[in-house]
């Protein structure tokens, strides 16, 4: 069954927080911020842990490869309870139970602890899927890969900041309250920890899981079906190739991101010199602050080139942006002088995030009855890049090296963008979907273009009244 009354437009309504569907939007991305800033808040301060620690390369090589590898799993599962349960829940249960290892971390004193509570964060990652999974069921088919996009890439935000913030939060405990430095983190991970409990407190009061009430109150009335046919549904999405096709998409464009979020700072510090702590944090996030804008422009093509050419134009460009990420990495890879490197990774960010973004303006339409396990599966494939990618590393290759093979992957994997099709029957129906959206679209411009004259003249009728003007 088809979910209905979904917002047809996201900018002329942005600030109407009235309007369900807006509201939650805005909880999604904010709530993913979070997350994100919660998953990698540790990563820039690596370079205090390792000293304080005394890491070694392999031992920080595995600490990032334990920091993706549960979400995996985790994604699988979230989008199966998404479907169950619906998003609100899922999304408040992952928040205030993924505060707790967050502010746990502090309590590590070996590399084997520190490596189990890295591990249990790296299960908060899963909101990326509740985040698209939820703009999903809101948005119509015009606009559901803007709001997916934008969702998503204003959520991942979060890990370009942690990237400045986290080391000035560290600061201000040792400079500003005088504590040690490995008391410093470990505080800066406990304030991290409670904001995201307070944001999944939120999330459940400000947010339903869809347009018309949350799953519970529509099964009841009998406008979704039932949970038990959520399982079966499931599993057939899993058979879909076209669902592993961009698993493995999203493993060179997701999974490329989020080690750059683990590695970027530490490949700054040891490969340029006179990169202090701050400086390569600041650099790093450059890479994600690219976000707030890159992944939405990777949605908004999507959606045009879907205006243009149907389904097959959203895979089409999804391959365009994923062969230059390909490209822009290699070339990043051998820049070796900052004021190359840095724009060079401009760049590549921006690849990198239009694909993401390029990806999931397709998820929504392989398998309607099955998104959650769709999402879900698809965003398990960026934590499997993660790891496939973690283990370079930690290897003995050269960080740079390592960085021109991710390149050379990612130009090869674009080409499974062309294996993501759909039947001639789904394309037409999906277009008629389309059209109706931009109609219903038009004629709420309409009529609130006629709300507008309506109140103007009213205005000027009592002015009229008032000053005696008109009889």
């Amino acid at each position: 069954m088809e979910i209905q009354n979904k917002a047809t437009g996201l900018w002329r309504n942005f600030f109407n927080v009235r309007m369900v569907q807006i509201r939650t939007f805005h909880m999604t991305w904010f709530a993913f911020f979070s997350c994100f800033f919660a998953w990698f808040g540790i990563a820039p301060l690596m370079i205090v842990v390792r000293d304080e620690m005394g890491f070694t390369k392999s031992q920080v090589g595995w600490t990032i490869i334990a920091s993706v590898a549960v979400t995996i799993l985790a994604r699988f599962f979230i989008g199966w309870l998404c479907d169950r349960i619906g998003p609100r829940l899922a999304y408040t249960g992952l928040l205030i139970f993924g505060a707790f290892p967050v502010a746990g971390i502090g309590l590590a004193n070996s590399f084997e602890s520190f490596l189990i509570f890295r591990l249990m964060i790296g299960v908060i990652g899963a909101s990326f899927v509740i985040t698209q999974y939820h703009t999903s069921v809101m948005f119509a088919p015009n606009v559901v890969g803007t709001a997916n996009a934008t969702s998503a890439g204003w959520g991942n935000l979060g890990g370009g900041v942690t990237q400045f913030a986290m080391p000035l939060v560290f600061s201000m405990f040792v400079i500003g309250f005088g504590f040690s430095e490995a008391a410093g983190w470990r505080l800066s991970m406990v304030v991290v920890g409670c904001v995201i409990f307070a944001v999944g407190i939120l999330y459940f009061f400000f947010t339903q899981d869809a347009p018309d009430g949350n799953f519970k109150d529509l099964r009841a009335a009998g406008k979704m079906e039932e949970k038990e046919k959520v399982t079966g549904a499931y599993m057939h999405a899993l058979t879909d190739y076209r669902v592993w096709a961009l698993f493995f998409i999203y493993a060179a464009c997701f999974g490329i991101e989020l080690t750059i979020n683990n590695v970027a700072a530490l490949y700054f510090f040891d490969y340029f010199d006179g990169i202090t702590l701050v400086t390569a944090g600041l650099i790093a996030a450059s890479f994600g602050l690219m976000n707030i804008f890159a992944r939405t422009l990777g949605g908004i093509f999507g959606d045009n080139f879907a205006s243009l050419w149907g389904l097959k134009g959203r895979s089409f460009w999804l391959f365009i942006v994923l062969l230059g990420e390909g490209i822009a990495l290699m070339l990043f890879s051998r820049m070796d002088v900052l004021f190359l490197a840095i724009p060079m990774l401009v760049i590549f960010s921006l690849f990198t995030q239009m694909s993401e973004g390029a990806t999931y303006s397709v998820v929504p339409f392989v398998n309607k009855k099955a998104l959650g396990a769709v999402a879900g599966t698809v965003g398990a494939g960026g934590n499997a890049g993660a790891v496939a990618a973690g283990f370079l590393f930690k290897s003995d290759i050269p960080w740079n090296d390592a960085f021109l093979y991710l390149g050379m992957v990612v130009a090869c994997a674009s080409v499974l963008a062309f294996v993501v099709r759909f039947s001639p029957e789904q394309e037409k129906e999906e277009e008629a979907l389309y059209e109706q959206a931009q109609l219903d679209a038009l004629e709420l411009r309409a009529a609130r273009a006629v709300e507008a004259l309506n109140r103007s003249k009213q205005v000027v009728a009592d002015y009229e009244r008032a000053n005696g003007l008109k009889a």
